[in-house]
C-alpha cells in the first residue's frame, strides 16, 4: 500500500490556545518559560500540561512517568479549547508512552496541529497511522534552537499562520545527491526512530510511493549504516519515490564519511535524493509537514508542497 495524503488540520489564528506537553525528556523550566514567551509574542495563548516539568524518579532522562506523559498528551488533545499541541523537547521516551495513549478518544476529538521533531518521530508515525493526521516536523517550545534562532522561529510561525507562504522548502545549503524529480506524500523524521519502530504495533508498513524526509543527531557513521541497512533489508524503503536529507549533527565528518555513506545506501534505490535541505537538528531549521502531497525536485534542490501544510 502506498503512502496516502493525510487530513490537514486548520491553521492557527491570533488568540488560538496551544498546549505544550513533554512526551520524552525532562524540560528545563527557564527554557520552557522563554519558549512560552515567544508563543505569546505571536498572539497565541499557551497552556502547559500538568506533568511537563516532572522528572522520572528512577530514570532521569524521562520527563516523568510514562502514564503521566501519555495523559498530558491525551488531555491536551481532547480539550476542545485547544487548537494545537507543541512538544516541549525531544530526548527519549515517546516510544515508552505511545501505546498508553487512548487513540480512539483522540481520534474522536478531531484534527489539530501537532508539532515536534527528533524523538517525537515516534508520535508523528502514530498520528499518521492511528489518526490519519498530517503533522509538522518542527521546533519545540523549550528547544535551544527555537529559543535562539530567528529563522527557525520564522519558519514555524509562517507555517502555523500563513502556510501559503511556506510551500517551497529549500535552503542555500541544499545539494543534489541523486538527480531527478518525484511526486509523493511526505513522511519521515529522525531515521533512528523510524528504524526503531519496525515491527511495533500499528507501525507503518513502509514508505512506498512516499517522499521520505530523514535526519538524525549523534549517530556515528557505522550506526547510521546499520539503521539504513535495517530499513533496506526489512523492505521498508521498497518503492519510495524520493528522499530528502536534513541535518546530521554530531554524526561524524559529513563530507568524508556521512555523505559517502548516504550515497552508498540510498543511491541504489534509483530515486531522486536531495541533501542538506535544512530541517532537523540544525540552525535555521525548516518546519516541514508530514502527510502532505509534494514534489521533490533534486535538480532544483527543493521540496514543493501541492497544498499548504495547514488548511
Amino acid at each position: 500500500m502506498s503512502v496516502a495524503p493525510l487530513t490537514r488540520p486548520a491553521r492557527l489564528r491570533a488568540g488560538a490556545r496551544v498546549a505544550v506537553v513533554a512526551p520524552s525528556g525532562p524540560v528545563p523550566g527557564e527554557r520552557l518559560q522563554e519558549g512560552l514567551g515567544i508563543l505569546r509574542g505571536w498572539g497565541l495563548d499557551p497552556v502547559v500540561g500538568r506533568h511537563v516539568l516532572d522528572v522520572h524518579p528512577e530514570f532521569g532522562y524521562l520527563a516523568g512517568a510514562d502514564e503521566a506523559r501519555a495523559r498530558d498528551l491525551e488531555e491536551a488533545w481532547c480539550d476542545p479549547s485547544v487548537d494545537a499541541v507543541i512538544c516541549a523537547r525531544g530526548g527519549y521516551g515517546a516510544q515508552r508512552m505511545v501505546d498508553l495513549v487512548d487513540w480512539a478518544a483522540m481520534r474522536a476529538a478531531g484534527p489539530k496541529v501537532f508539532v515536534g521533531y527528533s524523538d517525537i518521530t515516534a508520535l508523528h508515525e502514530a498520528f499518521a497511522v492511528r489518526l490519519g493526521l498530517a503533522t509538522l516536523h518542527g521546533p519545540m517550545a523549550a528547544a535551544v534552537s527555537f529559543l535562539t534562532d530567528a529563522r527557525t522561529q520564522e519558519s514555524l510561525r509562517a507555517t502555523l499562520f500563513e502556510p501559503e507562504s511556506a510551500m517551497t522548502l529549500t535552503t542555500r545549503t541544499a545539494r543534489v545527491l541523486v538527480p531527478g524529480r518525484a511526486r509523493g506524500v511526505t513522511l519521515g523524521g529522525c531515521v533512528s526512530l523510524l528504524a526503531a519502530g519496525l515491527g511495533t504495533p500499528h507501525a507503518r508498513a513502509g514508505a512506498r510511493g512516499g517522499l521520505l524526509l530523514v535526519e538524525d543527531i549523534g549517530e556515528e557513521a557505522y550506526r547510521l549504516d546499520r539503521i539504513l541497512t535495517q530499513l533496506l533489508r526489512s523492505g521498508w524503503l521498497d518503492g519510495v519515490a524520493g528522499v530528502a536529507l536534513g541535518s546530521w549533527e554530531d554524526c561524524g565528518p559529513y563530507e568524508q564519511e556521512v555523505r559517502t555513506l548516504l550515497r552508498d545506501r540510498l543511491a541504489p534505490l534509483g530515486v531522486p535524493v536531495v541533501e542538506e535541505l535544512g530541517f532537523g537538528h540544525c540552525a535555521g531549521a525548516l518546519t516541514v509537514p508530514l502527510g502532505v502531497p509534494a514534489v521533490l525536485d533534486a535538480d532544483a534542490r527543493a521540496l514543493t508542497l501541492d497544498v499548504p501544510a495547514l488548511r
